[in-house]
């Protein structure tokens, strides 16, 4: 029999791992609410600009194999758009065209850990991060954002853990550090001065940033939003960023990531990440040029998100609402994205823990949901609040009544 590598056990992606239970059910007639996947296309149409932009492309016969790093045409794109949003002026030969942020994370990890090496995560974190991470044979340590009157992380905390690490001699084994920014699953955007705490830790005891920005026009609530790149100048660090969310084309599968930096560090990383892009060959040409134009054309670019972002935010407003009618649960307004990520009164509900919660909620209820223990968080879940309002409610309804159901005598 051929063994499978110790790596691939953590290949894994608990946001889709209800999805086999789900289709059963449905198949045999069940009405199921899907609130797992946040996957805007499927509820706001991908702006007709940017399809339009797909198909020239493919008339004009662009089905080769494109520049191994990223078009021309997409990075410039990116480039302008970061300085009209942030003021950052970062040549495109700074910037790594890659199949989403998940390709990235890929890169990065495979480069940079050796086994034992480590990299800080901020729990709760994107699943996603720990089957890059462990997979090369990187460890994560954990530090913990609290939710209280919002998700935030004592950055305090972390530095006395930096500290810690240094006079036991394991800073040299500290890879990065991960910062999602806005978060997913909280929905919270980040303070400037927060950041600039994290940059100055990370200058100071020597280790990389990478900050994932993947919604970081998806903000609302009169919130401002603070790119590293923004605080971090002359700091080794890698912005994440792409396509999926801000332009509504999460299968267009087009992210990139972008290190700013001259020192040697980030050349050098940016150089070996760049020897990465060359293995795969390159992305799907036609989907960037879409995405150029989808940067470029930002007068409608505007005018779509602008309408997508208003109606995100009645919908998770909406979300809350009906959160706040059952006191089994708490939530924390998000300020940001389309996720809701409410913590369960666990002492006064018959679930043993969040997992048997969820399950409940998908077999009983009809609605899949996530699992907090993947986001690092067992006690909350994550909705994601992308579906129209009327089926927000029936969903919300259906899960308060399961908690009545369920608690405790």
């Amino acid at each position: 029999m051929i063994s499978f590598s110790k790596r691939s056990e953590y290949i894994k992606n608990p946001i889709l791992e209800l999805d086999a239970d789900a289709e059963k059910l449905m198949k045999a007639g069940r009405k199921i609410i899907k609130l797992n996947r946040g996957d805007p296309p499927v509820y706001f149409k991908t702006p007709g600009f940017m399809i339009d932009a797909y198909i020239e492309a493919l008339k004009e016969n662009q089905t080769n194999y494109s520049r191994a790093s990223g078009t021309y045409e997409l990075l410039d794109a990116v480039s302008k758009r970061y300085e009209r949003l942030y003021g950052e002026k970062i040549g495109s030969e700074k910037i790594i065209a890659t199949a989403g942020v998940t390709e990235a994370l890929f890169f990065i990890n495979h480069a940079l850990m050796e086994r034992n090496d480590t990299a800080i995560i901020l729990k709760p974190y994107y699943p996603q991060y720990i089957p890059r991470l462990m997979s090369e044979e990187g460890k994560p340590i954990f530090m913990n954002q609290v939710m209280e009157n919002e998700w935030d992380v004592n950055t305090d905390e972390i530095e006395h853990k930096l500290r810690s690490m240094k006079s036991q001699n394991k800073l040299k084994r500290l890879k990065y550090m991960i910062v999602t920014n806005p978060g997913n699953p909280t929905g919270r955007v980040f303070r400037r001065e927060t950041l600039e705490r994290i940059a100055s830790l990370a200058n100071e005891f020597g280790f990389l940033l990478i900050s994932d920005e993947i919604y970081d026009e998806i903000v609302y609530h009169g919130t401002k939003f603070t790119s590293m790149s923004e605080v971090a100048e002359g700091i080794p660090h890698i912005i994440l960023n792409g396509s999926s969310k801000n332009l509504d084309s999460t299968g267009f599968r087009v992210g990139f990531a972008i290190l700013p930096g001259d020192d040697r560090e980030s050349v050098r990383i940016r150089e070996k990440l760049k020897e990465y892009a060359l293995t795969r060959l390159s992305l799907n040409t036609p989907a960037q040029h879409s995405v150029a134009e989808g940067f470029n054309n930002f007068r409608e670019h505007n005018k779509a998100i602008d309408k997508m972002v208003r109606e995100i935010k009645h919908r998770v407003e909406t979300v809350v609402k009906m959160i706040g009618e059952n006191d089994l649960m708490d939530v924390v307004m998000p300020d940001s994205t389309f996720y809701v990520f409410p913590r369960i009164d666990l002492k006064r509900l018959d679930f043993k823990n969040g997992d048997e919660f969820v399950r409940a909620a998908l077999f009983e209820a009809g609605v899949q949901l996530t699992r907090g223990s993947a986001f690092g968080a067992p006690s909350n879940f994550r909705i994601v609040a992308l579906p129209e309002e009327e089926t927000l409610e029936y969903a919300m309804e259906k899960i308060n009544k399961m908690c009545k159901k369920h608690m405790k005598k």
